[in-house]
């Protein structure tokens, strides 16, 4: 008997699969037995060796244009025969990281930036999504917003302000959807320790450098701040994948409609 979260024969896409959370999204679908079209840039590199053609399929693609996220969709048509799973995984800081200079450093460029790469590309795979989840009398849509939805920040205004909208999008599409089959649901993560954070230029440490720390000193004081992480430390890529992988199976049947926060006690609202 398959267990609940069994996605054995069921076809996913990723986008935004490369590293960090959409790299653990592939490659916990994988073990759930689904068969998965990963794309990114550089998935081909990132993910070399991760699992065999006849389960994986990588895409290398800038899923920031108009037809970067259809070519994933049409590639798990052409190599698996559908499409079941859809994760917005795709998304960033369209400056390259925090704007201390806050509200008035962002320019119309940087937020049409950031409106691509958090909210148009899952608009984008949706709308080359839905039709073939139809065909498939339903499915699942998981999209990965941010913490910053229900707690903006200043320094990243346009990304907490895109990746609201992203939740907003999916409270409209389970509406629309879920008489006919496919659920949607957002996973909203706190800070995670990712190549976002650690990799050399990332976020630690140009916060380490503004704050004149070392990276660990950054990161320890970014779960400090904000009122404070209460588990005391940043989360992990798999648990963030746990959480999207259970949502895309059969054990969340009953669940359409809903941001599930997942920020080790960062907010402290409800």
């Amino acid at each position: 008997m398959s267990v609940p979260w069994d996605l054995t024969d069921k076809v996913a896409v990723v986008t935004g699969a490369g590293k960090g959370i959409g790299a653990a999204v592939t490659r916990e679908l994988l073990d759930a037995g689904a068969r998965v079209v990963a794309g990114s840039r550089d998935a081909g590199t990132d993910l070399a060796g991760l699992a065999s053609d006849e389960v994986l399929a990588t895409v290398d693609v800038d899923l920031s244009t108009a037809d970067g996220p259809g070519r994933l969709v049409a590639t798990a048509i052409e190599r698996f025969g559908g499409l079941d799973v859809l994760v917005n995984n795709m998304g960033g800081l369209a400056g390259g990281g925090p704007r201390f200079g806050g509200f008035l450093s962002v320019s119309d460029a940087d937020w049409l930036r950031a409106v691509e790469l958090n909210l148009l590309s899952a608009v984008r795979a949706i709308r080359a999504a839905v039709p073939v989840l139809l065909e498939r009398g339903g499915g699942a849509i998981v999209n990965v917003g941010s913490v910053n939805a229900a707690l903006p920040d200043p320094s990243v205004v346009d990304y907490s302000a895109t990746k609201a909208a992203l939740t907003n999008l999916g409270k409209s599409l389970s509406a629309e959807f879920a008489p006919q089959g496919i659920r949607v649901n957002t996973v909203s993560p706190g800070p995670v320790r990712t190549p976002l954070w650690t990799a050399p230029g990332g976020l630690g440490e140009q916060l380490a450098s503004a704050i004149g720390s070392d990276l660990e000193g950054a990161m320890r004081a970014m779960a400090d701040g904000l009122g404070g992480i209460k588990l005391g430390r940043f989360g992990t890529a798999e648990e963030i994948a746990h959480l999207v992988v259970f949502l895309a199976s059969p054990a969340a049947s009953w669940m359409t409609g809903s941001d599930v926060r997942i920020d080790g006690g960062l907010v402290k609202t409800v």
